[in-house]
């Protein structure tokens, strides 16, 4: 998968420090070298706006410590809360606008995982970004340490400052998650001394380690694979979708990306690494279930299906991809038996659905609904049960018939179907695909064309969403209008480039990529 010359071509410096270990000096130097760059410095500004108006009402749970203060210095009114939303809104701009600028990159670029760093460090300081499930992981940690089994009730059952922090339409659900996310909350709580903000900061730590690990996993494997390893970290590593959901969201599902990206890490590897490979996937579907689909194609990356002819080769590939999936099921079925939460996460795979979100088949539900019979027969039930069953049968075709030849883009493509057929849809579900997507489809052009407009629009919903909650939607759909904008004329930029013929004048160091619709990525 050697990336070809008909797109640009990232170079960004991924070298981090398990690459060129020298100690804590050179992980400065490399940090005060992102600082340089004007880019990087804009988006560290977008992420300290996020964090700043995150500190308002436009973002806190009524029983957040931070209300008495806002209240004594008078600053929990409407007004607040719009300034709040308008200095999000500005920064997610902001973030989105140095994304775009270092697309086109210099010499001088800093290691991506340094750029991550300095964007995130803004996000150490907030309560979570556009989402309140660290909350409800608080809250079921402290179910668990009052021996209270998540599975069985929702946080409601023990009222108190735990369960008021969480969103009204998830205190009285169950928890869809794995068991080792659940006892990872539990721990966390009992190490925050049953404080409820503290608890709830701690929550983003294992979606720091997942980040880490997500990071340094992904510029391996695309060496491995023969990938651009500049395009994998700047579509990828310094995505502002992870920087804000993964980093700021504080989300479960960083930590099980990051051991699902650390087995196909192994598995690259070769011999019999794919064995350890298939027991951190059991691992990584103990925090979220969706890392299951990662079992199949560990040990087809190391081997993968040249021919259907040779029936040795078929068995061959057959039998590992069994004794992958089998290993992960033991692994998590050890782990559910070791947590002793039993396995009533089953009964709650309903419990995200139960939510309305812009998931294909609810629009297209509620489309029919209203169009056909208003007040009659349950559409969006019924378009909900055959995309899913559309996506179920998808993901059996990608294993079938993309999965021996070309594993790493058939669990990219069924984690996105399984995202894009869920009767709710997050943007941190999307990253679940689309963070392997560089990985399957470098040197093709449509997957540029996919991600930045992808991108932008989960951010610019993020938006809508937000200004919408604060009673200010006007102002969220005019911000989504102007992202969407910028990325119109960044890919426009980007075609101008590539239609001159930037790509011949570069040599080796392809840099056709657009700085953004104004300035150079190597400004200062």
């Amino acid at each position: 998968m050697s990336a070809g010359r008909s797109e640009e071509r990232p170079q960004l410096r991924t070298d981090g420090p398990a690459d060129r270990p020298a100690g804590w000096a050179r992980i400065g130097r490399e940090l005060a070298r992102a600082w340089r760059l004007a880019p990087v410095r804009r988006g560290f500004y977008g992420s300290l706006a996020i964090t700043i108006g995150s500190l308002t009402p436009a973002y806190l749970p009524q029983s957040s410590i931070l209300w008495q203060p806002l209240r004594a210095a008078h600053l929990d009114g409407p007004a607040v809360k719009l300034i709040g939303t308008v200095v999000v809104l500005a920064g997610m701009w902001g973030l989105v606008d140095g994304w775009f600028r270092l697309r086109r990159v210099g010499s001088e670029m800093a290691a991506g995982w340094a750029i991550l760093a300095v964007w995130s460090l803004p996000f150490l300081f907030a309560p979570p970004i556009f989402s309140h499930d660290a909350y409800s992981y608080a809250a079921q940690g402290w179910m668990l340490h009052n021996q209270v089994n998540p599975y069985e009730a929702g946080p409601s059952v023990l009222p108190g400052a735990f369960a008021d922090q969480v969103a009204w339409v998830w205190r009285y659900t169950p928890a869809p998650y794995g068991p080792l996310s659940l006892q990872l909350s539990h721990l966390l709580v009992d190490l925050s001394g049953f404080e409820p903000t503290v608890a709830t900061w701690l929550m983003r730590l294992p979606a720091l380690a997942g980040v880490a690990l997500i990071v340094t996993g992904l510029p391996r494997i695309a060496r491995r694979v023969g990938a651009d390893v500049g395009r994998v970290t700047w579509y990828a590593c310094i995505n502002p979708l992870l920087v804000i959901d993964f980093v700021g969201g504080s989300h479960n599902d960083a930590l099980m990306m990051g051991l699902a990206v650390s087995a196909l890490w192994l598995a690259c590897r070769g011999r019999w690494w794919w064995l350890l490979g298939a027991v951190l996937v059991g691992l990584a579907a103990a925090i979220k279930q969706p890392a299951f689909l990662a079992a199949y194609v560990v040990p087809l990356l190391s081997r993968p299906l040249t021919t259907w002819r040779d029936p040795r080769q078929v068995l061959v590939a057959v039998g590992r991809s069994l004794l992958a999936l089998v290993l992960a099921a033991a692994t998590f079925v050890l782990v559910s038996l070791a947590c002793r939460l039993g396995f009533g996460w089953i009964q709650a795979l309903g419990v995200p659905g139960s939510v309305v979100t812009v998931s294909p088949s609810t629009v297209i539900g509620q489309g029919l609904q209203l169009l056909i019979d208003p007040n009659g027969h349950d559409w969006v039930r019924l378009v909900r049960g055959l995309v899913q069953t559309a996506g179920f049968a998808s993901v059996a075709v990608f294993a079938v018939w993309l999965a021996p030849r070309q594993p790493i883009r058939a669990l990219s493509a069924s984690w996105l179907t399984v995202a894009f057929t869920a009767p709710a849809l997050h943007s941190w579900y999307v990253l679940w695909g689309g963070l392997l997507l560089p990985l399957s489809s470098a040197g093709q052009r449509w997957m540029a064309r996919l991600t930045v407009p992808v991108t932008v629009v989960l951010l610019s919903y993020a938006a809508i969403n937000l200004a919408w909650r604060n009673g200010v939607w006007a102002i969220g759909v005019a911000a989504g209008a102007l992202l969407l904008w910028w990325a119109y004329l960044h890919e426009r930029a980007v075609r101008r480039r590539r239609s001159v013929g930037s790509d011949e004048t570069a040599g080796s160091d392809e840099t056709a990529g657009s700085d953004g619709p104004a300035g150079s990525a190597s400004e200062r």
